[in-house]
């Protein structure tokens, strides 16, 4: 894989960009944004040794919303030819003459808009051939095996590589555009025999490949972690402290900036309505949003909007700073956008002292999750509940494994109980945090 990967340069992506812009201009349309993309890739999967998916991709869009006045109208393509995005401007234009009016509906202001965009060294395409993927997946699986006989059997191990170049544009004048990358290994085992079978699995997802894990490293921490969950058990129910595992920890932090965001707030579907300035959190829980972090994730110099994006204090002790707001949400808010169309970026959790051992021996006896199972997050009350599996703690130590069981709670009350953030930061995707310990919640078990 490789820049010459793609099918069109960035000006080719420019000039159709502003082929769509004059288009809609000539045809009435009072404003026009668009958002042309070209994604490609590659990915293996082997099992039991055996190369079971050879996957390629290739993949282009150009979306385009166009205003009448405040009616909104919105077309997409995946054909590039002049007449295909003429085409479809001309689709957007009729679907906004049969739309309602609306009063958030419309372009950011233009003092917004990013006018610069500094290279956030996202883009490290990985020169990998398929026979390079597949061994390096067999390596992978094979490390897993090596650990212990009792490592039976494997869901797989995939290494994908995924390049992507986009530009959009609006009638304000904003383009903009850059190339960007990410790619993963990844490794999913199965310990034990007949009924007593268990699964784990991990994966390492980086901008640059040479910052991915060594796919050994990744296959025997996925074959310890399945043989970790042997002679796993009910508990009685209780109400305990609870340790959500990173990988869950950013999930944790997920619901709260779902919660936080704009369409939850202004649909009035969330349990954090009015919240801007009160104690959200634990007073020691501090979240920062870095949007420009280099290699980051979630990194962009600007958001779905073309809006300039900003590192912010999200969470300052505790205490709400600041909403995910889109320029339409912020306006149907009576508010002013945060940068925040298509998502947050890089929210990063301050990190405490202690790593997760440290966290199992702050809280003396309780439950440790790594795994989370269904959904059951009510967003309007804030309650709770998933299934769960994990381990068992006692005087400090982690224990026995843990299956069948449910974690209830109240998010609201979660999130003011987190009583440590853990040192042991894992960085996957948007959310960086360590575990998390929670004071109390009720565990459903036999």
């Amino acid at each position: 894989m490789s820049s010459q990967s793609f099918s069109f340069s960035p000006d080719s992506l420019r000039a159709m960009a502003q082929d769509i812009l004059d288009h809609a201009r000539a045809r009435g349309a009072s404003a026009c944004e668009t958002d042309i993309s070209e994604g490609c890739g590659q990915s293996v999967t082997v099992r039991l040794g055996e190369v079971e998916t050879i996957e390629y991709n290739r993949d282009k869009a150009a979306g385009v919303t166009v205003y009448l006045g405040q009616r909104r109208g919105h077309a997409s393509t995946s054909d590039f030819s002049p007449e295909a995005l003429r085409a479809t401007v001309d689709a957007a234009l009729s679907i906004a003459r049969f739309t309602a009016p609306d009063e958030a509906a419309g372009l950011p202001e233009p003092e917004l808009l990013a006018r610069e965009a500094p290279d956030l060294d996202l883009y490290h395409p990985w020169d990998l051939t398929v026979p390079e993927a597949i061994e390096l997946a067999r390596r992978c699986e094979a490390a897993s095996f090596a650990v212990s006989p009792r490592v039976k059997n494997s869901e797989g191990a995939s290494v994908s590589a995924q390049q992507s170049h986009f530009v959009a544009a609006n009638s304000l004048g904003f383009m903009g555009g850059y190339a960007s990358s990410r790619h993963f290994i990844s490794c999913s085992v199965i310990a034990g025999e007949g009924d007593a079978m268990q699964r784990d699995d991990w994966y390492s997802s980086r901008r640059d490949p040479a910052e991915l894990a060594q796919p050994e490293a990744l296959g025997e921490y996925a074959a310890r972690r399945a043989l970790a969950r042997l002679g796993a058990r009910k508990i009685a129910t209780c109400e305990v402290p609870v340790i959500f595992e990173a990988p869950l920890a950013a999930a944790l932090i997920g619901n709260f900036a779902y919660a936080a965001s704009g369409g939850s707030l202004y649909r009035k579907s969330s349990f954090l309505l009015d919240s801007l300035g009160t104690q959200v959190f634990s007073p020691q829980v501090h979240i920062s949003e870095r949007p420009r972090l280099p290699r980051g994730l979630a990194s962009s110099p600007f958001d779905d909007d073309g809006v300039a994006t900003h590192d912010r204090e999200v969470v300052a002790a505790g205490v709400l700073q600041g909403y995910f707001l889109s320029t339409y949400s912020a306006r149907k808010l009576g508010m002013r956008t945060t940068g925040k169309a298509g998502g947050a970026h890089n929210l990063l959790v301050r990190p405490g002292e202690r790593d997760l051992a440290g966290l199992a021996a702050l809280m003396g006896r309780g439950l440790l999750v790594t795994e989370l199972l269904g959904q059951g997050v009510n967003y309007v009350t804030g309650d709770y509940s998933r299934g769960a599996c994990g381990y068992w703690v006692e005087n400090g130590e982690i224990g026995h494994p843990v299956e069948e069981i449910t974690i209830a709670g109240n998010l609201r009350e979660m999130l003011r109980g987190i009583v440590a953030v853990g040192s042991d930061v894992l960085v996957r995707g948007s959310k960086q945090v360590g575990s998390i310990l929670v004071e109390r919640m009720t565990v459903a078990g036999a």
